[in-house]
C-alpha cells in the first residue's frame, strides 16, 4: 500500500509511575504476560504492514525496547527503532524523525493500543477519500480514565468517560469538529462556515480518538515545519487540520482564504456567491464534493483538503494503556471478555495455567485467570480474575483477587492482594494485606503491613 508505519512507543510515562521505571519502559509493560507493544506489532503484521519505525523517548528505553523487538520479531517485521528526547510530545517525536519519512502516506499508531480493529481498513479508507488525515474513532471505554492511581479497581459504578466531542458530517465519513482536553469543559463553538458547508452536523461524545492516524506525508511535513510550537498530534495537529479544512482550501480572488478572516469577509460579493453555492448543495452526500469559485470567478476549483474518520464497529475492542486504571482494565479484559486478543488458548476452566506452573493442595485458580511459566503456589491459595507472571513464588493461604502480579515476585504466607498491581521482583513478606495499591519493581513490603490506596516504590536514583 506504500504506507510507512510509525509506532509511537513513549518512554517512561509519568502517569504510569510506579509501574514504569528505567528498567521497564511503558512499551514493555505486561498485558496478559506479554509487552503491550506486542499487541500493536501483531495487529500491523496481520494487516501486512511490516515496515515500521518504532519511536521511543529516551536512549536507554529505546535500547531496551529495540532488543526485545529484535528478539521477538526476528524475520517477521522490518523494524527501525529511533530514540527521541523525552517529553517532546507526539508531534515533536514525528518532527525528530521527519527525515526518515518518505512514503506518500504515513500511518501513525500509538504503541499502547490494544485492539482488534483491522489497521488495513483505516489505511484503505484514507486512500479511498484521498484525505490529508484519517483518524480512527472507537467507542469510549466504560471504565476510567483514572488520573490518580489509588482508584484502581473502583469501577463498580461504570460510566463512559468523556474523551472527545466530535462533529461528523451526515455521511459519518468526515470529521468537521473535534474538542479534546480542556476544551471539553468549554462551550462548543462551531464556525458558521462549517455548518453552512455540511448543512447539518452530528455531535458525538460517545466516541474516542484512538490515537491512530493516517496522514498525507506532504501535509504532515508542512504542518510540523510551519507550526514548530505544536507538540501533540491529538491536541494540536488534528484540531488544526480539522479547523482549516474549509478555510485553507477555499479560493477567493485567487488566494486561499485564511482561517482568521474566514467569517469577517462573509459580506463580500464573491463570498456570498460561494456561500449560496454551498447552501444550495448542503444536502449532497459530502460537503467535500462541492465546488468553490476559481480565480477568474467562474471556473470551479475542486477542494481536496479532507479530514476523514474510520469508525470502528461497536463489537471491536480498542483501549489505550495510558493510565494505571487502564492497565488494570486491559489486563482483566484480555483474560476475560476480550480473551481472543491474548494469543493463548484457554483451558476448559476458562483460564490459562502454564504446564510448568505448580499448584499446592486445595489451591484454586478461577476462570479469567492466568498463571505464568515456572510459577509456584503453596497450599490453600485462591486466585480470582488475576494475572500472575513468570517464576513467582507464592506461599500458602494467599488470596489474589482482581490483581496483576508481574514476574519473579515472592509472596509470603497469609497475604491478601485485592485490586492491586505488583511489579517485578517485589517481595511481600508474610501476612501483608494490600487493597487498591501499586507496588513498584524490587520493593519489599514488610511482614504484617496493611496498605490501602497506596503507591509503594523505591526512590529512583
Amino acid at each position: 500500500m506504500d504506507f510507512q508505519v510509525v509506532v509511537l512507543a513513549g518512554g517512561t510515562s509519568k502517569n504510569l509511575v510506579p509501574l514504569v521505571s528505567k528498567e521497564v519502559p511503558k512499551a514493555l509493560l505486561p498485558v496478559g504476560n506479554r509487552p503491550v507493544i506486542s499487541y500493536v506489532l501483531e495487529l500491523l503484521e496481520l494487516s501486512n504492514l511490516k515496515d515500521l519505525i518504532v519511536v521511543v523517548e529516551g536512549q536507554d528505553a529505546a535500547v531496551r525496547v529495540g532488543s526485545w523487538i529484535s528478539g521477538a520479531y526476528v524475520d517477521r517485521l522490518h523494524v527501525e527503532v529511533a530514540a527521541v528526547p523525552e517529553d517532546v510530545g507526539t508531534a515533536g517525536a514525528l518532527r525528530a524523525i521527519a527525515h526518515h519519512l518518505t512514503a506518500k502516506d504515513i500511518l501513525v499508531v500509538s504503541g499502547d493500543i490494544v485492539s482488534d480493529v483491522p489497521l488495513g481498513a483505516v489505511a484503505a479508507a484514507h486512500r479511498r477519500h484521498d484525505a490529508v488525515v484519517t483518524a480512527m474513532l472507537c467507542s469510549a471505554p466504560v471504565s476510567g480514565p483514572s488520573e490518580s492511581g489509588s482508584s484502581v479497581g473502583k469501577d463498580k459504578a461504570k460510566k463512559p468517560g468523556r474523551y472527545n466531542i466530535i462533529g461528523l458530517d451526515p455521511t459519518k465519513q468526515f470529521l468537521v469538529y473535534i474538542a479534546t482536553g480542556a476544551e471539553l469543559e468549554k462551550d462548543i463553538r462551531i464556525q458558521k462556515s462549517i455548518l453552512r458547508a455540511v448543512g447539518q452536523m452530528e455531535i458525538r461524545s460517545d466516541l474516542m480518538d484512538a490515537h491512530l492516524y493516517a496522514f498525507k506525508r506532504s501535509v504532515l511535513h508542512e504542518v510540523l515545519d510551519q507550526k514548530d510550537t505544536f507538540q501533540s498530534l491529538k491536541q494540536d495537529v488534528l484540531p488544526y487540520l480539522v479547523r482549516c479544512q474549509l478555510s485553507s482550501e477555499v479560493l477567493l480572488n485567487g488566494a486561499p482564504q485564511t482561517e482568521e478572516n474566514g467569517n469577517e469577509k462573509a459580506s463580500s460579493q464573491n463570498n456570498q456567491l460561494m456561500l449560496s453555492q454551498i447552501l444550495a448543495n448542503s444536502s449532497t452526500p459530502s460537503f467535500h464534493e462541492l465546488y468553490a469559485l476559481g480565480p477568474n470567478g467562474s471556473t470551479p476549483v475542486r477542494r481536496t483538503h479532507k479530514c476523514c474518520v474510520y469508525i470502528a464497529g461497536k463489537s471491536k475492542y480498542c483501549v489505550r494503556l495510558n493510565s494505571i486504571q487502564a492497565f488494570s482494565d486491559i489486563n482483566r479484559d484480555v483474560i476475560g471478555d476480550a480473551s481472543h486478543l491474548s494469543g493463548y488458548s484457554f483451558s476448559p476452566q476458562n483460564n490459562i495455567i502454564h504446564p510448568s506452573a505448580e499448584l499446592g493442595s486445595k489451591t484454586t485458580v478461577g476462570p479469567h485467570c492466568m498463571l505464568g511459566e515456572g510459577s509456584q503456589m503453596g497450599d490453600k491459595c485462591s486466585v480470582k480474575r488475576s494475572v500472575i507472571g513468570r517464576h513467582c513464588r507464592i506461599g500458602s493461604n494467599v488470596k489474589v483477587v482482581n490483581s496483576v502480579v508481574m514476574n519473579h515476585v515472592t509472596i509470603g504466607d497469609g497475604c491478601s492482594i485485592q485490586n492491586s498491581i505488583i511489579c517485578s521482583n517485589v517481595q511481600l513478606q508474610d501476612r501483608v494485606v494490600l487493597k487498591d495499591c501499586q507496588v513498584g519493581a524490587g520493593f519489599v513490603v514488610t511482614a504484617g503491613s496493611e496498605c490501602k490506596g497506596e503507591a509503594l516504590a523505591k526512590k529512583e536514583k
